[in-house]
């Protein structure tokens, strides 16, 4: 399996990864884990993530694609996949199309839930987890941002046909099942 699940902040993109890949016996990448393990790292790459994730903008295109390239290259992910939080621009999906060259297909999967469940959602994950990319000033700028940036990668996969739009605003259980039916129906 190797499955692309791509939504907004706050949808359950890192919930459903966890759980789907558990199902599936590979490993869920999250580039959010990925760029946190980069800021603690207290490198200049770091540096650089942090920066930008404080203002509520994203990594550009060549660090978080070298990132993933990197991340997919390791053994365990030779089998399969459930990655988040990639791609999030066509660039992005074009390079993305490059490492899968010789893997295979690809699922991707929109999680889709309201604005403002998004933002309650994340007001409650800043509190348990103290994350401060997750105050509502900040949420509300990733939204926009997520908007603006991902609207041409989802359409994209769209295009091509490969692109399932899922609800992400049912309870967790249903979600992960509804993932897993409807990619189990496209035999990726």
């Amino acid at each position: 399996m190797h499955l692309v699940l791509i939504g907004p902040p706050g949808c359950g993109k890192g919930t459903q990864a966890t759980r789907v890949a558990a199902a599936r016996a590979v490993p869920h990448i999250s580039t959010g884990d990925i760029l946190r393990h980069a800021v603690a790292s207290g490198s200049m790459l770091g540096e650089a993530v942090a920066d930008a994730m404080s203002r509520g903008e994203l990594v550009s295109d060549e660090i978080i694609t070298d990132l993933v390239a990197e991340r997919l290259a390791d053994l365990d992910a030779k089998s399969g996949f459930v990655l988040d939080g990639f791609p999030r621009t066509v660039e992005q999906g074009i390079a993305l199309d490059i490492l899968m060259e010789e893997r295979g297909g690809l699922a991707v999967v929109e999680l889709t839930a309201p604005d403002d469940e998004l933002v309650r959602r994340l007001a409650r994950r800043r509190t348990i987890e103290g994350r401060v990319d997750d105050e509502e000033s900040v949420v509300r700028e990733r939204l926009a941002v997520y908007r603006k940036s991902t609207a041409p990668v989802l359409e994209f996969y769209r295009r091509r046909g490969a692109l399932l739009t899922l609800n992400g605003d049912l309870p967790p259980e249903a979600v992960t099942q509804l993932i897993l039916r409807e990619v189990e129906s496209i035999h990726v």
